[in-house]
């Protein structure tokens, strides 16, 4: 899986909301100021070419879809900025965020009890 420029993540993440669309539903769900109809297309089909996309055609419209799942991007994204700058490690990651934010030791108990709540829910899914 390739890592997504700003650009393309916008439009995947809009894919991922209406999760599937033509060119003009995609660029109904940008912020304004609205990007060309060709700059839109041309980024689906970026998109297409790294395999996070795909399209149906009827005629000469073609109706986009996404083929990888936002979980397993964010999980891809996530892995390779803890390795970029925390050497993959969670425990760096979360000791710089604590410092960063002067979290208290209350805190950062109830992010460990949110982490352990979440971790028991996706082991029961």
């Amino acid at each position: 899986m390739k890592e997504l420029t700003k650009a393309e993540e916008h439009v995947m993440k809009v894919l991922w909301q209406i999760e599937r669309g033509v060119v003009h539903d995609i660029i109904a769900k940008l912020p304004d100021p609205k990007p060309a109809y060709n700059t839109v297309s041309t980024i689906v089909r970026i998109l297409e070419t790294k395999g996070f996309v795909d399209h149906k055609a009827y005629g000469k419209t073609y109706e986009y879809f996404s083929i990888i799942a936002k979980k397993d991007y964010s999980k891809f994204y996530l892995s390779n900025f803890m390795d970029g700058y925390f050497g993959g490690s969670f425990k760096n990651l979360v000791s710089f965020f604590a410092e960063e934010n002067e979290l208290d030791i209350n805190e950062i108990n109830e992010l460990i009890a949110l982490a352990k709540k979440d971790s028991k829910s996706d082991n029961h899914e």
